[in-house]
């Protein structure tokens, strides 16, 4: 029997492990977590409208009733393709085929330091720490009597205008409306300035240009100000640079502007894109690499329809690792893989959504609809889907949530070895 790792829970993960036929292959699913979770929903557990548990499926529960499935929790710290090894915080995995579905990470563009001065919803544990300083935000504002320094204190910078940074400005947006004036008496939304930027000429620039204009419009109604064709070049001390040159200070800044490939530490960089990504052909099979795969993110197949490869969400992940699950499993490689557009959506909102199918494209109320069904039946775990159901349906009806709550992690013991 062959031995066959994948590293990487994702989307593309997941799904690889519950399609591949364990009486050929012996699987061993190596990530830092011990859970798949749902990133499109991130931007709710750092808005205090999803508690994380809600979107996270603990790996064990998924593969307790199939053999010759382990998990194996740890960092990569090594992969040794002539060797035929990974190896992670705590040991040495030998394979005989390798599937990498790592996912992706932040992009600073060469910023330095950035990634020690700014809050991101890329993870669970990033989308909790976010949660938690805008909470730390408004209690101090709350307390502040200088009106200056409240307004300071007060001050959230969205920057990436795709859907994840839409979406959580959105989610912001709605506090500042509807949640002040009941939770936080003690502020005036004049007190709250947030603001999305974004560099290019329109916000959700995959998407059709209708749907950048109905959540332009959505954003604005929500008392969010958007800025384009801004880009920035640094942040220090609180004062965010901009490309022509003038600092405007922000307490909280909020990275969604780019992702690039998750590293992997002794793999080729002949096989690497420079931003990371790992080019594979039409069966997901990484170029120049023999029994070594590609999946989701990371992986950059390109097409004549997608020249720059596929793009870098849920649905290409999860039909790849089907395919390639399928090949794997009759011994050779007849399917190639074929990706089928089912759409992008993004919500800023209560009632406030936009859909594209195709050339079609759809705002509003129904298309809101759509995207709370369509989220709610990928979740897995039913628990989970009726947690959620739960919380969107009393939020929906009040406004009001009991997860806003601010827990700061205890410092001691040190756990070192959590980010080994």
């Amino acid at each position: 029997m062959e031995k066959l790792v994948v590293i990487g829970g994702g989307f593309a993960g997941i799904n690889f492990i519950s399609k591949i036929d364990t009486s050929k292959y012996e699987v061993k699913l190596i990530d830092r977590n011990n859970f798949h979770c749902f990133p499109p929903l991130f931007y709710q557990i750092a808005s205090s409208g999803l508690d994380s548990s809600n979107i996270c499926f603990p790996f064990r529960r998924e593969i307790h009733k199939r053999k010759n499935i382990t998990y194996h929790m740890g960092h990569v710290k090594e992969i040794d393709i002539e060797a035929k090894t990974v190896t992670t915080s705590y040991e040495t995995i030998s394979y005989d085929k390798l599937v990498i579905a790592a996912g992706t990470t932040e992009n600073f563009f060469g910023m330095k330091d950035l990634d020690k001065k700014v809050f991101g919803i890329k993870t669970v544990a990033e989308a909790s720490y976010t949660r938690d300083e805008i909470l730390d935000r408004l209690e101090r504002g709350a307390i502040c009597q200088d009106k200056n320094r409240r307004r300071e204190l007060l001050s959230f910078l969205v920057v990436g205008g795709g859907p994840s940074g839409v979406e959580i400005a959105g989610a912001l947006g709605e506090m500042k409306k509807y949640i002040l004036a009941r939770e936080y008496p003690e502020l005036s939304p004049d007190d709250v300035n947030i603001t999305l930027v974004e560099g290019s000429d329109r916000i959700l620039g995959t998407m059709h240009p209708k749907c950048s204009q109905k959540a332009l419009g959505y954003l604005k109604s929500l008392m969010v100000n958007v800025r384009l064709g801004e880009v920035m070049k640094g942040y220090e001390d609180k004062l965010v640079e901009f490309s022509d040159g003038h600092k405007e200070y922000w307490e909280t800044l909020i990275w969604t502007a780019g992702v690039r490939g998750e590293p992997l530490p002794g793999f080729p960089e002949k096989y690497l894109m420079r931003n990371g990504r790992i080019p594979v052909d039409e069966f997901n099979r990484v170029i120049g690499l023999p029994g070594v795969y590609a999946l989701g993110d990371i992986a950059c197949c390109k097409t004549e329809e997608y020249p720059n490869g596929l793009p870098q969400l849920a649905q290409p992940a999860i039909q790849g690792a089907k395919c390639l699950a399928r090949n794997l499993n009759e011994g050779e490689f007849r399917h190639t893989f074929k990706y089928r557009d089912k759409g992008s959506m993004a919500t800023v909102g209560k009632h406030r959504a936009v859909l594209q199918v195709g050339n079609f494209v759809m705002g509003g109320y129904i298309a809101w609809l759509g995207w709370m069904f369509i989220h709610l039946i990928s979740i897995l775990g039913m628990r989970n889907k009726v947690n959620v159901l739960l919380n969107w349906t009393w939020n929906y009806i009040t406004y009001s949530t009991s997860l806003r709550l601010l827990l700061r992690p205890k410092k001691y013991p040190e756990r070192r070895h959590w980010g080994d």
